[in-house]
C-alpha cells in the first residue's frame, strides 16, 4: 500500500475534526512557542496550512457568535446568532442563543438541555455534508458548553453533547435517551477524579517568563477555591463547589477530548462509506482566560497542557483512523483583551464601564429630558434595546429617544462614536469597521443603537477580563488547516473567519452552507 501525506486513497476524507478553541488569540501560537512540544500546535503549523491572518468580520465577538460564524460561514445579519444573549421585541422577551422550551433535558435532570439549534437560521457546513448524501455521514458536536456543541453540529446532527454538573447531557432534539456508551462514560465521574489532583504547573515555574506572577490583585479566583496562587488547590474545593470549578482548569480540555476519543470509538466515526464529521470545542481555555487574563501563568500553562492533548489526539488520530484519511482544522470562536488594571499598570491605555450603571444613567436622564420613564429595555453587545412600547404608551417620540441618547453615549469618555443601527450607513465610521458594524446588525434581533469603544475598553468590573469588541485582541484568531487534502504552507494575506466553512465545502465538494459569505483559501488545498 502506498500512501502519500495528506492524501487518503478514498476521493474524500474518512473524518473531519473541527476543533474550535475558545478564546485563543492568534497570537498564542508563537508567543508559547518555546515551551510547546514538537507534536502539537508546532505539527500543526509545520505540516499543515496556516493562515496567519484571519479575523472576525462583525461585532460582536462572542461565543455563539463565533461558533456560529465558523460553520455556517455567515454573519449575525444573515444567520441570526447576534449574540449569546439579545433581547427580542417581538416576544419581548430574553432570548438565550440555543434556548429552547419545546425540548427536554437527556441525561440529567434540570433545564440545562432544554436546548437546540432552533434559532440559527441557516445551515451549517455539518448540515450539508449530511444533506451531500442523503443523511449517511454521521456529524456529533461535543463541548463543555451548550452553545459551542450545538451551534457547530447543526441542525440536522446525530449528537450533540455538553457538560452538566460532571456529566455529558442532550437534548430530546436529538435523542429520547443517553446510548448507553454515554451513560457509563458518565459513571466513572472522571471529572471528580481529575478534581482531586491539584493544579500545579507543569514545568517549572521560573520557567513562565513570558507571564507575570505579580497580577494577582487583578485575577479572580476559581469558583470555590480562596487562594488564587499556584498550586491551585482544586482537592480541597467543596462537593457543592467542585462540578462547576472543573470547568476553569485545563484538564477540564483533556476531559473534552476524552469524551472525543469515545464518541470516535463507540460511534464507529472515520469507517462510514462517507466521510463523518467531528465538531470539538476546548472551552476552559475561556474560563481561565476570563478569570486570569492573557498574561498569566494560568493561561500559559493551560495552553502548554493544551499544546499535549492535541498532540497526543492527533496521535490518536493517526492510529485510529489512519495519517493521511482525516482532515482537521483549528480556529477560535474569538480571543481576548488584557486585563485593564493590567494595561494600566504598564502605562496602557484602557479601563472598563459597568452597562448596568450604564443604562440606569440613560434612562434617567431620557426621563429628565424628555419625561420617559424607563425607556430603554436593555444594554447588551455594546448596543441599546429601547423600550418600544413604553415610549409610544407614553406618547413620546421615539427619534427623540433615539437622539438624545446617542447624544449621551458620545459625551462618555470611553466611547468614540454612538449611532442609530437602522442609519449605520451614514454615520461616520471608518470604511472596514462599518463594514464590521454592518455585519452583525441584524433588524429584528439587534439593539436600536450601537457604541463603539477606545482601544483596551470593554464592560466589565475591576478583575479579569473578557471580550467583545472588534479590535484585533478580539477578533484575530488561529486558522489551521491539516491532513487529507491539504497543501503545506501558509498565508499572511487577509482572510476572514467565515472563509472556513466555503474552505471545507470545495475541499469535500459539497454545497456551502446555505448564507455562507466566505470565500475559499485557495492556496491551502488542492
Amino acid at each position: 500500500m502506498c500512501v502519500f501525506f495528506g492524501f487518503s486513497q478514498s476521493g474524500k476524507p474518512k473524518l473531519v475534526v473541527g476543533l474550535v478553541i475558545d478564546q485563543m488569540r492568534w497570537d498564542y501560537l508563537y508567543r508559547f512557542s518555546s515551551l510547546y512540544g514538537s507534536g502539537g500546535f508546532k505539527r500543526l503549523l509545520r505540516e499543515g496550512f496556516s493562515a496567519e491572518n484571519t479575523l472576525i468580520p462583525y461585532m460582536p465577538t462572542y461565543t455563539a457568535v463565533g461558533h456560529s460564524c465558523i460553520y455556517t460561514g455567515s454573519v449575525p445579519a444573515i444567520n441570526g446568532i447576534v449574540g449569546n444573549n439579545w433581547f427580542d421585541k417581538a416576544a419581548n422577551k430574553f432570548v438565550y442563543c440555543t434556548d429552547d422550551s419545546t425540548v427536554n433535558t437527556v441525561g440529567n435532570k434540570g433545564n440545562a438541555g432544554k436546548m437546540s439549534p432552533a434559532n440559527l437560521w441557516t445551515t451549517t457546513i455539518t448540515d450539508e455534508l449530511r444533506l451531500s448524501n442523503n443523511f449517511k455521514s454521521k456529524v456529533i458536536g461535543i463541548a463543555l458548553k451548550d452553545r459551542g456543541a450545538i451551534l457547530p453540529a447543526g441542525h440536522s446532527a446525530n449528537a450533540a453533547y455538553w457538560y452538566d454538573s460532571g456529566k455529558w447531557i442532550t437534548s430530546s432534539h436529538y435523542m429520547t435517551d443517553l446510548p448507553d456508551w454515554v451513560s457509563k462514560f458518565n459513571e466513572k465521574d472522571l471529572p471528580g477524579k481529575y478534581m482531586g489532583q491539584d493544579w500545579n504547573t507543569l514545568l517549572k515555574i521560573e520557567r513562565y517568563d513570558l507571564s507575570s506572577d505579580h497580577e494577582k490583585a487583578f485575577e479572580n479566583p476559581i469558583k470555590g477555591e480562596k487562594s488564587i496562587d499556584f498550586p491551585h488547590k482544586l482537592s480541597t474545593i467543596s462537593a457543592g463547589d467542585k462540578y462547576e470549578a472543573f470547568r476553569t482548569t485545563p484538564s477540564a480540555n483533556t476531559f473534552t477530548f476524552d469524551f472525543a476519543k469515545a464518541a470516535i470509538e463507540n460511534e464507529a466515526l472515520g469507517t462510514n462509506t462517507v466521510t463523518d464529521f467531528l465538531a470539538v470545542s476546548i472551552s476552559a481555555t475561556d474560563y481561565v482566560g476570563h478569570s486570569f487574563g492573557p498574561n498569566s501563568i494560568e493561561i500559559e500553562d493551560t495552553y502548554l497542557r493544551l499544546d499535549k492533548d492535541i498532540e497526543n489526539f492527533l496521535n490518536y488520530l493517526d492510529t485510529k483512523i489512519g495519517h493521511g484519511n482525516y482532515t482537521l482544522f483549528l480556529s477560535a470562536d474569538h480571543g481576548v483583551a488584557h486585563i485593564p488594571a493590567f494595561l494600566e499598570a504598564h502605562k496602557i491605555p484602557g479601563g472598563t464601564f459597568d452597562a448596568t450603571d450604564l443604562l440606569k444613567e440613560l434612562n434617567k436622564k431620557v426621563e429628565e429630558k424628555l419625561g420617559v420613564k424607563n425607556a430603554l429595555k436593555t444594554l447588551m453587545n455594546y448596543q441599546v434595546y429601547l423600550n418600544d412600547n413604553n415610549i409610544l404608551d407614553q406618547n413620546k417620540s421615539l427619534a427623540e429617544v433615539k437622539q438624545l441618547v446617542v447624544t449621551a453615549l458620545k459625551e462618555k469618555n470611553y466611547i468614540i462614536n454612538a449611532f442609530e443601527l437602522d442609519k449605520i450607513v451614514e454615520a461616520s465610521l471608518p470604511v472596514s469597521l462599518r463594514e464590521i458594524m454592518v455585519n452583525g446588525y441584524n433588524p429584528k434581533r439587534s439593539g436600536d443603537i450601537e457604541f463603539t469603544l477606545k482601544s483596551g475598553y470593554f464592560d466589565g468590573g475591576s478583575k479579569g477580563t473578557t471580550h467583545g469588541v472588534w479590535n484585533p485582541y478580539d477578533a484575530h484568531i488561529p486558522c489551521l488547516f491539516y491532513g487529507w487534502g491539504i497543501v503545506p504552507g501558509k498565508t499572511n494575506r487577509e482572510t476572514y473567519m467565515t472563509d472556513i466553512a466555503a474552505t471545507l465545502a470545495a475541499m469535500l465538494k459539497i454545497q456551502m452552507p446555505s448564507g455562507c459569505v466566505g470565500k475559499v483559501i485557495r492556496e491551502a488545498i488542492k
